[in-house]
This record gives structure tokens, sequence and C-alpha cells, in this order.
């Protein structure tokens, strides 16, 4: 074959392309136009471009500080509570003992009122069995060993308030746990938020239930006195400084690699 004489190919001609078998289609094709006066926009996760409320910032920082700076044990205590079946177990019990609200007590009142105008004794009934709440006062049942079983929120705020309340109830040889949150608390004794409630007794029927929660809340807290004041927290990094450690962790082994 002489040069610069190209070989042909037979087939269908270069300017045409082979025409598609249309399909028919009982739903007709309307693609959506997104712009100006268009389609309506998909919904998107805008939560990073949105300006939060500042105490739901500082929320999140404090969160941050606590994982990254080193917290010692007298606060990181706090974030070892209770497991969530033995948990269960104590609301169910503190929730038998709720203290009344005010229309119970408006009632009780008015019955006694009642009680005392028809008749010239006082008809008060036995002092009833509740669960206590307020700080003051279950300091005070602590130091006199009157509270059998006292159970404090995690996320008290500022925790200076609880911080050394474990410490007493460990001196007095009180039991004692942590659970979440303040305001599953503050439900038992109809309020927002609470600190600490406390048991200081329980009817016959309930001895062996509280008895088996207080042998599970010493093993614990109680006996685990030694590791929790040597247990720190915090001291976890970021994930964009672990990446940047991990690179750098390999280029040092490729260095020392190189030079092998």
């Amino acid at each position: 074959m002489p040069k610069g004489s190209k070989k042909t190919t037979k087939g269908a001609p270069k300017g045409k392309a082979p025409a598609k078998e249309q399909t028919v289609s009982l739903f007709e094709r309307k693609p959506r136009s997104f712009g100006i006066g268009g389609a309506i926009q998909p919904k998107r996760n805008l939560g990073r471009f949105v300006r939060w409320p500042k105490y739901i910032r500082l929320q999140r920082q404090q969160q941050v500080l606590k994982r990254r700076l080193k917290v010692p044990p007298s606060i990181n205590q706090f974030n070892q509570t209770l497991d969530k079946n033995t948990a269960t177990q104590v609301f169910k019990l503190l929730n038998k003992y709720r203290p009344e609200d005010k229309a119970q007590k408006k009632e009780r009142l008015q019955k006694a009122a009642a009680a005392k105008a028809t008749s010239d004794k006082d008809a008060a009934g036995p002092k009833p069995i509740v669960v206590k709440y307020g700080l003051n006062h279950i300091t005070a049942l602590i130091e006199s060993k009157k509270a059998q079983l006292v159970v404090i929120a995690h996320d008290v705020d500022p925790i200076e308030l609880v911080v050394w309340l474990p410490a007493l109830c460990r001196k007095m040889d009180v039991p004692y746990c942590i659970v979440k949150g303040k305001s599953r608390l503050g439900q038992v004794v109809h309020k927002k938020t609470a600190t600490c409630l406390a048991l200081t007794a329980v009817q016959p029927g309930d001895q062996a239930s509280l008895a088996k929660l207080v042998d599970a809340v010493r093993s614990n807290f109680n006996e685990k006195f030694d590791v929790i004041r040597r247990t720190w927290g915090g001291g976890i990094l970021g994930e964009k400084t672990m990446v940047k450690l991990a690179r750098q962790e390999k280029a040092r082994a490729r260095e020392i690699a190189a030079r092998a």
C-alpha cells in the first residue's frame, strides 16, 4: 500500500448517529428547574449555618472543653453514672414515694379542717413516708445518718453545689449513686429540676428491693472510692488533630523506612 493512503472503513456515515428507538411511557417526564421563580428548593440541613442562641453555644463549648482538658477525679466522677437497668429500678422505687403536689395538699388540708371542725380531737394520721429533697435537708440527713439511699444528678450546674456530696456520703457510710439527670429527679418531686433526692424509710413490702439496690449502689460507688479518686477524665483530642497526628506519624515512618 503506498504511503499517505488511508484505510477507509465501511459503515454508517460519520455525520449521522444511529437513531434511538423511542419508548412510549404512561408518565410524562417533567424535569424541575430550581432557578428563580421555578420549583421549590429541596430541604437541606442548615444546622451549620444557624446562629444558635448564646446558652446553646456555651453548652456545646463547655462539653468540648470537658473532652479536651484534663478533668480532675472529683469532677470526673459525675461522668460515671449508674447503669440503665439499675437506674430504672431506683426511679421505680422513688416514684412510689413521691411527695404530694399542691392539689393533693389542698385536699388533705380541707379534709383535716373538716374533721377538726366536727370533732374536738385532731385527726392527724401517721407521718407519711416520702422522698426527701433539697440540698440542705439532705445534707442534714446524711450527717445524722438517717438517709438510707442518696441519689445525685450528674448534670448539676454549677457542679460545686454537689461536688463534695459523694465524699460526705463515703465518710458517713451512706450509700449514694449518681444518675442522669437533674430534670428526671425533679419530676419525682414535682419540680423542674432537683440536685439530689434521699430515701429515709420505705414500706415493709419494699425493704427487699431497697436492700438489693443498696448492695448494687455500694459495689458501684462506695466501694470503688480508691479507683474513682485516681481516675482523671478528658484529654480526648479532636478529630482534625487526630488526623493531623496520624499523617505526621505516617511521614515519620516513611522517613525511617527510607533511611534503612
